[in-house]
């Protein structure tokens, strides 16, 4: 009951901060900035054997500079994620601009729905509020459920608020095949991490071999819906903008992975390019392929 206690004064206290004005909010990063990365240190190991492993070419001052501009912009999603409690419909579409929406209504002509595959990458939690305003169409966005459940339904809360649809990873495709004589959106983060026992696949990701989740592949194929990848950019801080790149409008079509190695390839061009929007500090790399035949 008491660390119930506390999540539930914690959500208030972060209720709170999210009124505060976004230049406000960036003075707190710049102080959480320097609290994480050099009182704290969260998970810096973490980050530099990532980016070691990522990027091997790179000497140790480059991979040290794209670190501090990863933290730098970690303390900056940390408070825009606080300020999406309150933020207004104004100051999304202001913030998140989508270049080419009318993709969408190409594929909807089509009676094609649509999955959208994000990575963890720029606020990607802003860029999909933002889709909501795209289509009137139902909007579904799938999320891995948290162990704390009041912070777990606090998230729920904040992915709805604008009329999305949050659902849980494991119901995906049932709730597709339910809704599947609508037209729909449905967005899902490419780049999460199965567990060791859903793990059928490596792809080369980041200089590695990587486990990848073939949730995205196995639906889109079961639904024929078209796949597009999200491909984001930080304009400047506090604004994004987002281009739907099309993978495939006929999954059915494609050979086994194909739909898979396409996103990853997108994603890891988008990471190279301005490696420091990537979340680093997840443990993406758990395992290896020869984890697995032991």
């Amino acid at each position: 009951m008491i660390k119930k206690g506390f999540t539930k004064l914690g959500i208030l206290i972060l209720y709170l901060i999210s009124l505060l004005p976004f230049w406000i909010l960036y003075i707190l990063s710049d102080i959480a900035f320097v609290f994480v990365y050099y009182i704290v240190n969260y998970r810096r190991d973490v980050v530099q054997q990532n980016l070691r492993n990522a990027f091997p070419e790179k000497t140790d001052r480059e991979r040290h500079d794209i670190e501090r501009k990863y933290y730098r912009y970690l303390a900056d999603l940390i408070v825009e994620t606080v300020k999406m409690i309150t933020i207004s419909e104004k100051q999304i579409r202001k913030r998140v601009v989508a270049t080419n929406s009318e993709l969408v209504f190409e594929y909807f002509a089509k009676g094609k729905s649509i999955i959208a595959v994000a990575g963890h990458y720029c606020n990607w939690e802003m860029a999909a509020l933002n889709f909501n305003f795209v289509t009137d169409k139902r909007f579904m966005i799938v999320y891995k459920p948290l162990n704390n459940h009041t912070f777990n339904d606090f998230f729920i809360e904040i992915r709805s608020r604008f009329g999305g649809q949050p659902i849980a990873m494991k119901q995906t495709l049932r709730k597709m095949i339910e809704y599947r004589k609508e037209l729909t959106v449905t967005v899902l983060v490419g780049d999460q991490t199965p567990v060791a026992s859903d793990t059928h696949y490596f792809a080369n990701f980041l200089n590695q071999p990587t486990a990848m989740f073939l949730g995205i592949e196995k639906i889109a194929k079961t639904i024929d819906t078209a796949v597009v990848f999200y491909d984001m950019k930080r304009v400047k801080r506090g604004y994004y903008e987002y281009t739907l790149v099309p993978l495939t409008e006929t999954p059915k079509e494609t050979a086994e992975y194909e739909i898979t190695n396409m996103h990853v390839k997108y994603l890891e061009g988008m990471i190279k390019r301005e490696p420091q929007y990537w979340l680093w500090s997840h443990r993406r790399w758990k395992f290896k392929p020869e984890d697995l035949n032991r």
